[in-house]
């Protein structure tokens, strides 16, 4: 038996590779006799570029860049000299993680220091960009990053507007001229981890606004600085940044670089797979186990695990996957592409109380999945 790993990381807990760790070491301590092959994806959330680079081998290049409230930070970004690739990770340099939940603010927080980092990655002559673009602290609408880049957002008189995003209200006009035209020749492509369209009810601001400290007041407003944005952007570009699925992703950054950067956004795991050539792992297993922290509905739009299962079922190999969270009654698409999914919680317990037992929870349950295939084994 030959037992691919494959899972996501379980947010605010552990990283993928300590996940396929922890599962494999559960599987090792259990009477089975397997091999197995640890492979970590990413679907374009927090975490992912490091996969990238870690699969593709690489480089991390050391920069100095802007944090979403404008301090100066230390970060970095991949860098795979034989195909002149950077690989950027958004939330390295705009992320949520990069401030305390006080400092949460987006009407304030830019993508400033993600454009630094592209501008250093042209810097290298890259020809193509790959931004992983989840985490992010920001609904600015790629503002920071176009500004970086050299795109000028203009009031009515002329004036470059202050405090971005907050003062996209006010956005008349978008002068493109100074735009650093290294951008246009580079392959720029966005892996996105969610669907979400840019305006509206399940948009930008309306879903992710309040996941990084938008209360209702702020959540307007950021529609409203949304929405200006995309009606001057058609009236610059020609095209509408409403209509673009993915482009709520990261407040509005994939909407934003595709109108004026000409960037392609993917399905981050469907692109994270065919890149890493994951299918070739899959012909040699016999199962595969995949999860991430939650496992529900949302899942099968584009998630990890279900990119990861998806594939898999083209090789007729079951999967198992595992989840801190799962919904009380699984529904019938779930189990069309997960053949058994598994709680790793075995109590009631809080969520902080459960985030620290991740990895004990992580072993456990795999070692009584591992005992469960040698008893079908004998």
């Amino acid at each position: 038996m030959h037992i691919l790993i494959a899972p996501n990381a379980f947010k605010n807990s552990m990283d993928a590779p300590a996940v396929a760790t922890a599962i494999e070491k559960g599987l090792q301590q259990s009477r089975l006799s397997f091999t197995s092959e640890k492979f970590p994806v990413g679907d374009g959330g927090d975490g992912t570029a490091a996969l990238l680079l870690q699969r593709l081998g690489g480089q991390l290049i050391e920069a100095t860049v802007h944090d979403p409230l404008g301090r100066k930070i230390s970060t970095s970004f991949g860098w795979i000299e034989k195909n002149e690739t950077a690989i950027i990770e958004l939330a390295d340099a705009s992320g949520l993680r990069l401030l305390r939940p006080d400092e949460y603010n987006p009407l304030r927080s830019t993508t400033q220091g993600t454009g630094e980092l592209i501008r250093q990655a042209l810097d290298k002559k890259a020809k193509r960009i790959i931004i992983g673009i989840g985490g992010s602290a920001t609904v600015d609408g790629a503002s920071g990053i176009l500004t970086e880049l050299g795109i000028r957002f203009l009031d009515g008189n002329g004036n470059i507007l202050p405090h971005l995003p907050e003062s996209l209200v006010y956005l008349e006009q978008m002068n493109t001229s100074n735009l650093d035209q290294r951008i246009l020749n580079a392959e720029l492509v966005v892996l996105c981890d969610v669907d979400n369209y840019l305006l509206g009810k399940a948009g930008a601001a309306a879903i992710f606004g309040p996941q990084k400290g938008a209360d209702e007041g702020t959540v307007i407003r950021l529609e409203a600085g949304l929405n200006r944005l995309q009606e001057v952007a058609m009236r610059t570009t020609g095209r509408d940044m409403a209509n673009i699925e993915h482009g709520g992703a990261a407040g509005g950054v994939a909407a934003a670089l595709s109108v004026f950067l000409g960037a392609r956004l993917v399905s981050g795991i469907e692109y994270f797979l065919s890149i890493t050539e994951f299918d070739q792992a899959l012909e040699k297993a016999t199962i595969v186990i995949t999860g991430e922290g939650s496992i529900d509905q949302q899942t099968l739009q584009g998630k990890a695990p279900f990119g990861v299962a998806k594939n898999a079922k083209k090789y007729q190999v079951p999967v198992i996957a595992l989840a801190g969270k799962l919904p009380l009654t699984i529904s019938q698409d779930l189990r069309n592409y997960f053949n058994i999914l598994l709680s790793i919680n075995h109590e009631p317990l809080g969520l902080q109380l459960a985030l620290q037992h991740t990895e004990v929870n992580l072993a456990r349950t795999a070692r009584e999945i591992g005992e469960l295939l040698a008893l079908a084994d004998e």
